[in-house]
């Protein structure tokens, strides 16, 4: 028997309380690629996720520029609760975005009332990504999104 092992990324997730409410902001307001939206209620969905009481999830997959996928899952049928926003507790995540013309970026999405948790764009004064700029902000459910504009 051939012994496993990892080949390859396929995609991230991220659980939102709505799912229409999560698209209008990752399709509408940052503009990704919506690639498709299904509702999950098969038996082996319920195998995976071991979740006693779940009706169904309704998914969808957006993907980035560059070909990144991201699933978007809202869980119907229990109770769900907040994840913690604090970048500094573990089993909280992120997701950086590449992005061009930053600073203008700021202030469009703030003027839309799309929230962030830096208060300014940063320059990245050290390390491995010297010369970025870089914000966090908060997708409608809290969880936390880098935008960096590479340096030259």
């Amino acid at each position: 028997m051939k012994e496993g092992k990892i080949v390859g990324f396929i995609h991230s997730g991220i659980s939102v309380k709505n799912l229409e409410t999560a698209l209008e902001f990752y399709v509408d307001i940052l503009g990704l690629k919506l690639l498709s939206t299904q509702v999950a209620d098969s038996d082996y969905i319920f195998d995976i996720v071991e979740i006693p009481g779940l009706k169904e999830i309704k998914i969808a997959f957006v993907e980035v520029p560059g070909g990144h996928v991201f699933e978007i899952l809202e869980y119907v049928g229990v109770d769900t609760y907040p994840g913690n926003a604090r970048s500094c507790d573990y089993g909280t995540g992120h997701i950086c975005l590449q992005v061009e013309n930053l600073e203008e970026m700021f202030e469009s999405l703030s003027a839309k009332g799309v929230r962030f948790k830096s208060k300014k764009v940063a320059n990245i004064t050290a390390g491995a990504n010297k010369g970025s700029k870089a914000v966090y902000m908060l997708d409608p459910d809290g969880y936390i999104i880098e935008l960096m504009e590479r340096g030259k």
